[in-house]
Order: structure tokens, then C-alpha cells, then sequence
């Protein structure tokens, strides 16, 4: 069990490097600005840290469902509402490759570690097998969903629309089977031993509360760029369009 936590926590943490270290330098041009980004983003990982030691997640001494979900929930809402009102913001995002925004989910092939907690009987299913294999899916094709994207293959829009879908939907499906699953949980649906309390504790919970909010949010990053793309193309179109019926 102490070998697996060892083992969780050097993987969790190697992918959120992974994905910092690629996204920001991609985004943000400027020194300045890259440190401002990658500070928030280490704030924020050791608040989630000093969280979880005071146990606040923890549903037998703290809020439990409740703190997890604002955990989760938090950092999406905040990068949104400043995407909305800071262009800078929007321009950094934008400025990231759309192969960078899809290749950086390769760190989900880390849902190999939910079937390992499965099979270490510490999470329940059906949680742990669907965001597990739903995990590794995604996180298996993204290279080659990135490399159709960069190169520009026949088919690599409607192809990426699927797999961002069902990028989101595995997620979304994961923190659903999450709530119903916890212990306290307002909603709680499934009561199984064990349940999702595994998911409040270090290293596990970086999962849920700072993997899956980055991760969702490249998802929407992703969805963004894909539907400027189309309207700069149709743009495109209609000029063309127009030029050859005044010619």
C-alpha cells in the first residue's frame, strides 16, 4: 500500500509538470509572464497540499464531498471568469498549439493507477474501472489525435471534435461516479466498501483537484480554438466566394 502511494505521488507529480511546463511556456512569451503563471499554478498545488493536512476533505474529521467538490470546481470557474475578462489571458490561451492543448492529455494513461487502487480493494467500482479505462483511452490516443491536428490529415476536425467529446465525457463521468460514491455525499447512490475516500487523501487527491481542472480546461481551450478555426475558415470561404462572382 506504501509502495503504491510512493509510486502515485511520483507519477501525479511528474504529470503536472508535464503539463505546466508545457502549456505555459507555449502560452506566455514573456519571463515575467511565465513566472506569474507557473507561481499560481505551484500556489495552488501547495494549498491543495496544506488542505489535505488538515484533512479538510477528509469526510470522517472535515467537510468531506463538499470541500472536494470546491476544490475541483474552483480553479475551472476562476480560469474561466478571468478568460472572460482579461484579453490577456484569452491571448495567452489561445497562442498555445492545438496539438500542445490534445498531446499534454498523454499523462492520463496514469488511470492505470485507479486499477491499481481497484485491485488493492481501496476504490470502489464501478468508479475506479470506468475512469481508469476511460483514462487510459484518452490518454493512449492523444499523441496520434495530436499528430493528425499538427499535420493537418483529411478528417483531423471532425476527429478531434469526437475525441475532445469524449475526453470531457470521461471526466465528466469520473466525477459523477465520484459523488454518488463518497461517503457523507448529499447524492450518495452506490455504498460499497470501500468508497471514494481514498480520492481525499495524499497523493490521490491531486487527481480530482488539480489534474482533472487543468485537463478540463484543455478540453475547453480545445473547443475554443476548434471553432474559431471553423469561422476563420468559412470567413476564408466566403471571400473566395465573393471574389470569383465580382471577377
Amino acid at each position: 500500500m506504501a509502495n503504491l502511494d510512493l509510486i502515485g505521488a511520483m507519477a501525479l507529480t511528474a504529470g503536472a509538470a508535464i503539463i505546466t511546463s508545457t502549456l505555459v511556456p507555449a502560452g506566455f512569451a514573456g519571463l515575467r509572464a511565465r513566472f506569474l503563471a507557473g507561481g499560481l499554478l505551484a500556489i495552488w498545488f501547495v494549498l491543495l497540499i496544506a488542505g489535505v493536512v488538515r484533512a479538510v476533505p477528509d469526510p470522517r474529521v472535515g467537510l468531506g464531498v463538499p470541500a472536494l467538490g470546491i476544490a475541483v470546481l474552483t480553479p475551472i470557474v476562476v480560469a474561466l471568469l478571468l478568460a472572460a475578462i482579461l484579453p490577456q489571458l484569452r491571448t495567452a490561451v489561445r497562442a498555445i498549439p492545438l496539438p500542445a492543448l490534445i498531446a499534454v492529455n498523454v499523462v492520463r494513461v496514469l488511470g492505470l493507477l485507479f486499477l491499481l487502487l481497484y485491485l488493492s480493494d481501496r476504490l470502489p467500482g464501478p468508479f475506479a474501472p470506468t475512469a481508469g479505462l476511460g483514462d487510459m483511452a484518452i490518454g493512449a490516443t492523444a499523441p496520434f489525435v495530436a499528430w493528425l491536428a499538427a499535420r493537418g490529415h483529411d478528417g483531423w476536425r471532425g476527429l478531434t471534435w469526437l475525441w475532445n467529446s469524449l475526453g470531457l465525457l470521461d471526466l465528466f463521468t469520473a466525477l459523477g461516479l465520484g459523488v454518488v460514491s463518497s461517503e457523507g455525499s448529499p447524492v450518495q447512490l452506490i455504498f460499497s466498501s470501500p468508497n471514494t475516500s481514498a480520492m481525499t487523501e495524499l497523493p490521490w487527491i491531486l487527481i480530482p483537484a488539480f489534474l482533472v481542472p487543468l485537463l478540463m480546461l484543455t478540453h475547453f481551450a480545445i473547443i475554443d480554438r476548434l471553432l474559431r478555426t471553423r469561422s476563420r475558415s468559412s470567413s476564408s470561404d466566403l471571400g473566395k466566394w465573393a471574389s470569383g462572382l465580382s471577377a
